[in-house]
């Protein structure tokens, strides 16, 4: 790799953070992107991590954010990790709530990955992940406004790794099969392994982002051991 400069579009408290805080002890330069920065306070001040005020559904917004990753050094890795969603009974379901999940889900997904694979493809290397869900591949009744924006991100996705593969920039999606343990959700330490661990699918991306590129993988399916599929 060029460099070891990483940024997490949609930072929070749960799998970025897991993400920032393994990338920083690997000695990565992070910059975390988030609408609302107020919340990552406590994680920046844990990873030495630059923190951005970003919109990933406004193309000025993200091109300022990768203004920000320039200074910091060569890209290498960038996570895009924002999710829209919108619930509901397709009947009754608000049309901007769906907008904007498709904004930020799937358009999102495309401006950080645009603004990414400029850089990247200069470098001649490096990685941009994608977070989906179950979501990404099955859509559940009253989950329209999710899925939408899931199965037009794992199509970005999958366009982007068949055209950035042979210019060595490797693009991956990561299909979350299952409920992530949270500290929201009352299962930050689940001692069953009944949900995802965030440490646990964090190193899952790294290992990726690591892969020799006689071997790359364009998708990668996580689930906890007693989820069925």
């Amino acid at each position: 790799m060029t460099s070891n400069v990483a940024v997490i579009a949609g930072a929070g408290s749960g799998l970025s953070a897991s993400l920032a805080r393994l990338l920083a002890k690997q000695g990565f330069s992070v910059v975390l992107a988030a609408r609302n920065v107020e919340k990552l306070d406590a994680l920046r001040g844990e990873t030495g991590a630059q923190v951005v005020a970003t919109d990933v559904s406004d193309p000025a917004s993200v091109e300022r954010l990768f203004d920000v990753v320039d200074k910091a050094g060569p890209l290498s890795l960038a996570i895009f990790n924002a999710s829209g969603r919108a619930r509901g009974p397709i009947a009754e379901l608000d049309p901007e709530a769906v907008r904007q999940a498709l904004l930020v889900g799937a358009y999102g997904g495309f401006l950080v990955g645009q603004q990414a694979a400029r850089r990247l493809v200069a470098l001649g290397s490096g990685s941009i992940l994608f977070t989906g869900a179950t979501a990404s591949v099955k859509g559940f009744a009253g989950s329209a406004g999710f899925a939408m924006p899931k199965f037009g991100l794992r199509g970005l996705v999958q366009s982007m790794a068949r055209e950035l593969a042979p210019k060595n920039v490797h693009v991956a999606h990561f299909i979350i099969d299952g409920a992530i343990a949270s500290a929201a959700s009352g299962q930050e330490t689940d001692t069953q392994d009944r949900r995802l661990s965030p440490d646990a699918i964090a190193e899952a991306y790294l290992s990726i982002h690591r892969q020799h590129r006689s071997a790359w993988t364009w998708e990668m399916e996580l689930r906890p051991w007693v989820e069925t599929f």
